[in-house]
């Protein structure tokens, strides 16, 4: 059903591309075999007034007129086209260097919401000419992340404007209570997303966090319009400011928590029998409690007494969760992951066939492997794509149809119909183009700065209206913790010279001093590393920024050479040496399968993810599991779970009291 409500949809679009004289609904009906088809005049009409939505709603320009001005409230004389300059991509012209910046913005949505927009967008750029193939490897890569619950939900009410209701909890309070919410805009900032919006019942801007919201949003009636002047990237680089930051006081034991103590600004003192106490700012309440918890019984929190008591119920939730007999399951390969699934709806399909003719016309005799890879669908699907594209036409005009042809695996297309030229782009498709410009554009150490904002300029102005949503989402990927080392690193590969490095290793609890030659910085689940030749170990390592405690420029030459670097941003690497450890996770923690490289896993009928992963060493996992408070939990092998337990057990003793300062 839903290949032959495509073939319809496909139908009636080359149609209507077909003329400018237009035509009525009898003589569509006619020639739409679909619809011919259709047992009852009602059961016809519903179906073709279902079809002029569907194809207004994906973008393509379905319009109506009549050729008498005195019958236009006659439906008889009602006839329907789409304009083929509204339906076709203008042309663009981009410099090789603004191509290449288009290819990484678009690139940044790989493993999000957006990258099958974003990569249709590409295709459709390449067949207006613009060549958005292969680029160099940039020395600074980076991800949006869009793993937040609702995201796909709410970017579509933000860019519908279309109110939300929803239940959330407060950060201040736990109190759960339902907000209904006109949205505004939505960023990412500090590793979240955020919906900004006019709160109804408070009849006021607010904030909203995603990871927040505890029940599935509803659409309310009625519209509204945002404010003229709203710019999400301005309302995201003041959220700083909406939480201030509170001081946290930690005693640890001598000699250890040396990712507490590389903090900025941190003062150390000594504390009470024989402990020291550490004290330093923090924002995030998340992640401040959870760092303090994965130190364990190095560390217990004295103030605020919001954070002791959150670091109190990680230590808990995490040993009652390590305590429960691990279910049963059985692991299977986990399949390789191919960037942004393509839909697999109607009207995905329906935009995938307009996009293959251009393709093909701008790529002829591609091969079916090449053309599967390209569209990141299988080879299967791909020769199922050709066959419907073979067969969908006017029913009476054979003419009509388009010529394909299949020979030695390759493809041919010599009769495209009104389908030769790439279609404009879709709303997401421009929005994940010129958000990946706006992000790129902000990146410390990135060079081309120029060709990336041009590019975001031409493509706004060729797009007009319907670029103008991008203003409503944002996202800011560095801060000012990190923003330094990004310019230094950037500054030491350009003049070729080595980076020395006062290093925290979490897993060790150590400080390292570290002679490094900087390869690239990437960014992956929100953490920026470098990635580097570490003379001091001798080999390819990762280091994060935010555990960099000092970097400086030396007057040592880089001696390696761009040879070390394959492009990759993998963050393991298996070794015959690796021991294997076997983890449940619940669904905030599943982040740890794609982190880890999980190559098994499981499914639990109560929603949590079994992964097995390869690891160095194990020492460093039961303060994982502390950090996550229950989210995360060892099954395998006992010893790994029996430490983590002892690891909590431990901890906890440190809380029989009241924990304040």
């Amino acid at each position: 059903m839903s290949a032959k409500r495509t073939e319809r949809l496909l139908t009636l679009v080359m149609l209507l591309l077909s003329g400018r004289r237009g035509w009525t609904k009898e003589e569509l009906f006619r020639e739409v075999e679909q619809y011919a088809q259709a047992p009852t005049t009602a059961a016809r009409e519903k179906l073709f007034d279902r079809d002029k939505a569907t194809l207004r709603e994906q973008g393509i320009p379905v319009e109506s007129f009549t050729d008498d001005p005195f019958f236009d409230s006659d439906n008889a004389n009602v006839r329907y086209r789409i304009d083929a300059e509204d339906y076709r991509l203008p042309g663009m012209s981009f410099t090789p260097a603004e191509s290449a910046a288009l290819t990484v913005a678009a690139g940044m949505w790989d493993e999000a919401s957006l990258g099958s927009a974003a990569s249709r967008a590409l295709r459709k750029l390449r067949g207006r000419g613009v060549d958005t193939g292969g680029t160099a490897a940039l020395p600074v890569a980076a991800r949006i992340q869009t793993n937040e619950p609702f995201w796909d939900l709410l970017w579509r009410a933000t860019t519908g404007r279309r109110g939300v209701r929803f239940s959330y909890r407060a950060a201040s309070t736990g109190d759960e209570r339902v907000r209904t919410v006109q949205p505004w805009g939505m960023g990412s900032r500090f590793g979240h997303w955020y919906l900004v919006g006019f709160d109804v019942d408070r009849q006021a801007e607010r904030w909203f966090r995603l990871t927040r919201i505890t029940s599935e949003p509803t659409f309310v009636e009625g519209t509204y319009e945002a404010p003229a002047d709203f710019s999400m990237a301005r309302s995201l680089a003041s959220l700083d400011t909406a939480s201030p930051p509170a001081i946290a006081a930690v005693d640890i034991r001598p000699g250890t928590s040396q990712i507490l103590r590389a903090r900025p600004g941190a003062t150390i003192m000594e504390g009470p029998e024989g402990w020291q106490r550490v004290t330093y700012s923090f924002s995030d309440q998340a992640a401040a409690s959870g760092e303090v918890a994965s130190l364990g019984p190095n560390a217990r929190a004295m103030a605020p007494p919001l954070l002791v008591n959150d670091v109190r119920g990680r230590l808990a939730g995490a040993l009652e969760a390590l305590i429960q007999e691990p279910p049963s399951f059985i692991l299977s390969a986990r399949p390789a992951a191919t960037g942004s699934s393509p839909g697999a709806s109607t009207e995905d399909r329906l935009l995938r066939l307009l996009d293959l003719v251009p393709y093909f016309l701008g790529k002829p005799g591609v091969d079916v492997a090449t053309a599967a890879r390209d569209f990141k669908i299988s080879e299967t699907q791909l020769l199922r794509d050709l066959e419907l594209l073979f067969v969908s036409g006017p029913r009476y005009y054979p003419d009509g149809l388009i010529d394909i042809h299949l020979e030695d695996g390759r493809i041919h297309v010599s009769d495209p119909q009104e389908l030769s030229e790439p279609i404009r782009f879709g709303l997401d498709e421009v929005c994940a183009l010129l958000v990946g410009l706006e992000t790129l554009s902000a990146l410390p150490g990135l060079p081309e700065r120029s060709a990336v904002v041009s590019a975001r300029n031409k493509l706004r102005e060729a797009t007009g209206e319907i670029g103008r949503p991008d203003r409503s989402i944002a996202t800011l990927l560095t801060e000012d913790s990190v923003a330094p080392t990004l310019k230094l690193i950037r500054t030491a590969m350009d003049q070729q010279r080595q980076l020395r490095l006062s290093y925290v290793v979490a897993a060790r609890d150590e400080i390292t001093d570290r002679f490094v030659e900087p390869l690239r910085t990437f960014l992956q689940d929100d953490v920026w590393y470098l990635d580097a030749w570490c003379h001091s170990a001798q080999g390819r390592r990762h280091f994060r920024l935010d555990r960099i405690g000092s970097a400086r420029l030396t007057d040592r030459p880089a001696t390696i050479g761009p040879q070390h670097d394959d492009g990759a941003t993998r963050l393991f690497d298996p070794s015959e040496a690796d021991e294997t450890v076997v983890l449940i996770l619940a669904p905030h923690a599943r982040w740890i399968a794609q982190r880890y490289a999980a190559q098994h896993t499981a499914e639990l009928p109560d929603g949590r993810l079994a992964v097995e992963i390869r690891v160095a060493a194990t020492g460093w996992l039961p303060g994982l599991i502390a950090s996550l408070g229950g989210d995360c939990v060892v099954a395998a092998p006992d010893a790994v779970r029996w430490a983590a337990v002892a690891f909590t057990e431990t901890a906890l003793e440190s809380y029989t009291g009241p924990g304040e300062a």
